[in-house]
């Protein structure tokens, strides 16, 4: 292989505009890890809605966070912006994945007794609408479909303020004693 450099256009960068950027702020994500793990599942998401205990460093990213948690269910609402665009210009859908990752995991993560963690075992999503600065709030509901000892199983979906179904997912995560 050689170390030809392609030959792509490439406009020049005063023609691209001001640049544009976000500032993220986080606190320390395994301090907030061991105070829940004391928790069960319910308490813990719980202190994260009321304050009490900070919002997981993956949400200040891509702007989303809880806003809703009961057994068996939670609800993440998220604001979009062009810092998640992707190169054909709408939000990447990634950003979609990990916004039902979440809610279907933290979903599992609602039903569980303090001592027992969990993680991710697979996702399937299906994407139904594009997403754009211009979709609005999001949100995601994630609600868990059968809760077993060693798996558990979740689904979930993603809609704008009006309505739509921008995706949907499947998920399964394997729940075990920490």
């Amino acid at each position: 292989m050689d170390n030809e450099v392609s030959r792509v256009y490439c406009p020049r960068m005063d023609s691209w505009g001001e640049p544009r950027s976000k500032t993220v702020t986080w606190y320390d994500p395994m301090a907030t890890a061991a105070a829940g793990a004391e928790l069960s599942g319910l308490d813990y998401l719980t202190a994260m809605v009321e304050g009490r205990l900070p919002r997981a460093p993956i949400s200040g990213l891509l702007s989303f966070g809880i806003s809703r948690v009961s057994k068996g269910e939670v609800t993440f609402t998220c604001e979009p912006d062009e810092s998640a665009y992707n190169p054909i210009g709408v939000v990447h859908g990634g950003l979609v994945c990990t916004l039902l990752d979440s809610v279907t995991a933290c979903a599992v993560h609602s039903t569980l007794d303090a001592g027992i963690g969990y993680t991710s075992l697979d996702i399937s999503v299906s994407y139904l609408r594009p997403v754009t600065k211009d979709s609005g709030l999001l949100v995601a509901r994630g609600w868990v479909t059968r809760a077993g000892r060693r798996a558990a199983f979740s689904q979930g979906e993603v809609t704008t303020p009006d309505g739509k179904v921008v995706a949907t997912a499947t998920s399964t995560c394997l729940v075990f004693p920490r």
